[in-house]
This record gives structure tokens, sequence and C-alpha cells, in this order.
């Protein structure tokens, strides 16, 4: 099972940034934290790496069903959503497939909610 699903998008990294965003707010999504990894290398390594986003992102009606029939599953939240540039300067949009964490997870209960969850992100990623 691939474990994320992908698009690319047609403009710069910063639009889909902000492109993700506005998407993601349409499923009830928010972005509770972004880490810009090409910054953090540069101060913290002084690496230079290409440009690359994680949006931590949440919906907070989907957490609260997945955290009640599973309490554990915190240590996978956020969902996360990632912008990369490539060197060519294409940039890919991709995003955790929710079905392929929930299978280290025992949980029957787990299984709807992971599926609407990837649907709701599976059309972030088709909308972006």
């Amino acid at each position: 099972m691939k474990y994320y699903m992908s698009t690319t998008f047609m403009g710069s990294f910063d639009d889909a940034v902000n492109k993700v965003t506005e998407e993601l707010k349409k499923y009830g999504f928010g972005v509770l934290t972004e880490i810009d990894v090409k910054k953090t290398f540069k101060e913290k390594l002084d690496v230079d790496f290409k440009k690359y986003k994680i949006l931590g992102a949440c919906n907070p009606a989907n957490a609260h069903k997945a955290l009640l029939a599973e309490d554990k599953i915190g240590a996978m939240l956020p969902c996360n959503v990632i912008v990369e540039e490539h060197e060519d300067g294409v940039v890919e949009v991709f995003a955790v497939d929710p079905m392929a964490s929930m299978q280290a997870v025992e949980n029957d209960e787990l299984e709807p909610i992971a599926i609407h969850i990837r649907d709701q992100l599976g059309k972030v990623i088709r909308d972006v």
C-alpha cells in the first residue's frame, strides 16, 4: 500500500502552500504547525536544502472521533501535508494516507474514520 497521495502544482511554491491551506479549510482542517525544513536545516545544520514545508493539518471533529476510539492515536496526529519544490522547479504536494497509518493500529473503530479522512485529504490533493 502506498503511504501517501500526491499531485503536482502548476504554480510557485508559495502559491502551493497558500492553495493547500485554503483547500484544507474547505474540509474543516486547520494548519496547526508549519515546519520550514529548508530554513531549519540552514539554521541548525548550515545545510542548503530545497523548499520543503510540512503542514500539520488537523480537523478537530475527526481528531475527536479518532481519540475517542483510540486514545493513543494522538501519536499519529496531525495529518501531514507536504509542499516540496524539486530541483527542476516542479512543485509537488503530498499527504499521508491515513489508511496506511492505521494498519499499525488494531482497532476496527478507526477504519471508517481513517477512510473519511483519506477521502477528505484526497479531495484536497485533487483540488490543489
